[in-house]
């Protein structure tokens, strides 16, 4: 698997695109003005760890089979706390708790076997037939490796002059009668919606220094594969003068899945965390006359038969260490489903 690629599904489209071309290293979200083809970006940009765009030598637009999600799939949470992550709760609640920080996101990783047999191509053609409402991915870079997402989060869209982008917080999972609906009888506690408060707050900030024109609408509640967050929808205009790539410059990584203050905590994090993040809550998707930009959530790395699952939450004050930990078990059955369903 040497050539660059990406295949990439949008929410509800009955077609994927495939992209092929080579890869090109980018220093910053600036360096994507003008530019065409497929994106991929870290969490934490830096040499070794790039913005890559693949440039598009070939295109390809196929449909997708008609199937059903398959149900055969058996959980797999893990319910203890492990100790890297205990280590690493406890460190950054005690930020929180002094009020250092308003909120910060902990993520972890969890490595599982990739199934004998199984391709990448087949998890992706999973992952698009199980999460008909989330952007799906598998890119591959020699820069990036091989990474595939399920993810419902929005970091920038759009074209010509109309633009959208949301803040997306809060996580529950979705038991028993709930599954048959979109989320509609959750209940929302006190920390899931300030989580996702200060989150749109951030983005309505980011925008109004920019002199964008915007709306806001939300939040209410969406459904993610067996998840339900809470999400408020932006759109804008950009003034004269004002490039795409400056609000992305500002945007990413956001407080859903960095924290707030958003330097501090970013900081914090990178100096922190067992586990780098590498391409995790990074973002992908096209650029060019559309664009599609999604966060890199609900994503595994795949090296040979070696499957890194990653996920995060957002911590608060109040947070509680086991239901931080089992937020985090139940993101990770998004790519463990694909992974084990038959």
């Amino acid at each position: 698997m040497t050539q660059s690629f990406a295949l990439y599904r949008l929410p509800h489209a009955d077609h994927y695109t495939r992209i092929e071309g080579q890869a090109q290293k980018l220093s910053s979200c600036k360096d994507l003005d003008g530019q065409q083809g497929f994106v991929v970006a870290p969490f934490e940009i830096t040499e070794d760890q790039p913005i890559v765009l693949i440039r598009p030598d070939r295109v390809e637009r196929v449909a997708l089979p008609q199937s059903s999600a398959d149900p055969s799939h058996v959980s797999r949470f893990t319910s203890h706390v492990s100790p890297s992550y205990h280590t690493d709760f406890s460190h950054f609640h005690a930020q929180l708790r002094q009020r250092v920080f308003r909120k910060i996101v902990l993520a972890r990783r969890a490595d599982e076997s990739l199934p004998e047999g199984v391709s990448v191509q087949n998890l992706f053609m999973r992952a698009c037939a199980n999460y008909p409402r989330v952007f799906v991915a598998l890119v591959h870079t020699p820069q990036s490796g091989t990474w595939l997402t399920a993810t419902p989060e929005i970091l920038l869209e759009g074209c010509g002059g109309q633009w959208q982008t949301m803040a997306l917080a809060g996580t529950m999972k979705l038991e028993n009668e709930q599954l048959a609906g979109e989320g509609e009888t959750v209940r929302w506690s006190t920390k899931n919606i300030q989580e996702q408060r200060l989150v749109a707050t951030y983005i309505a900030e980011c925008l109004k220094a920019l002199h964008a024109d915007y709306r806001e609408e939300g939040p209410y509640t969406v459904r993610a594969a067996n998840l339900v967050h809470l999400r408020s929808d932006f759109s804008f205009t950009l003034p004269q003068g004002q490039s795409v790539s400056d609000l992305l410059g500002r945007l990413h990584p956001t407080p859903a899945v960095c924290g707030l203050p958003k330097a501090d905590t970013y900081r914090f994090i990178t100096a922190s965390e067992h586990t780098p993040r590498r391409y995790y809550s990074g973002f992908m998707g096209p650029v060019g006359e559309e664009t599609h930009l999604y966060v890199s959530l609900r994503c595994m790395n795949i090296e040979g038969d070696n499957c890194r699952l990653y996920a995060g939450g957002g911590l608060l004050k109040d947070s509680v260490e086991e239901q931080e930990w089992l937020e985090t078990e139940a993101k990770m059955e998004t790519m463990r489903r694909i992974l084990f369903s038959n």
